[in-house]
C-alpha cells in the first residue's frame, strides 16, 4: 500500500516542466505554495531567478518577464498606460487588481492567458 501523498491532479515535478509557462501553470494550480500572501513581488522574484538560471544554463535565456520584456511591454496598454512603469509589472497588476475586485494573482493569470493567446499561438 502506497501511503505517500499524491500530488494534486495536473501537478508535475520540476524535471517535467518544459518552460516558464509550464512553471506558471503549476503556480496557477497552487498559488499559495509559490506566492506567499498573494504578493506578485514574490512571483516576480522567482521569475527573475528563473531568468538568471536560464541565462547561465541555456543558449536561449528567458526574458519574457523582464522589466522591459515582452509581457511587460504588452501589459502597459492593457492597464491603460502609454509607457513602462518604474515599479514593474507585479506592482502595477497588484494596483489594478484593487480596481477590478480580483486578487492580484487572479488578474495576473487573466492577463497572462490573454498575452499567451496573442503572442504564443502554439500555447492555445
Amino acid at each position: 500500500m502506497n501511503l505517500r501523498p499524491q500530488p494534486p491532479t495536473g501537478a508535475k515535478p520540476v524535471n517535467e516542466l518544459h518552460d516558464v509557462y509550464d512553471f506558471l501553470d503549476q503556480v496557477r494550480m497552487r498559488p499559495g505554495m509559490f506566492v506567499r500572501g498573494g504578493s506578485l513581488l514574490e512571483l516576480q522574484a522567482i521569475l527573475y531567478g528563473y531568468r538568471v538560471a536560464s541565462e547561465i544554463y541555456s543558449s536561449q535565456p528567458m526574458t519574457d518577464f523582464e522589466h522591459t520584456g515582452p509581457f511587460a511591454e504588452w501589459l502597459w496598454p492593457q492597464l491603460g498606460r502609454s509607457h513602462s512603469s518604474p515599479v514593474g509589472w507585479a506592482v502595477e497588476i497588484t494596483k489594478a487588481a484593487d480596481t477590478v475586485d480580483k486578487s492580484a494573482v487572479e488578474l495576473l493569470f487573466d492577463l497572462l492567458d490573454k498575452f499567451k493567446a496573442e503572442h504564443r499561438p502554439e500555447a492555445r
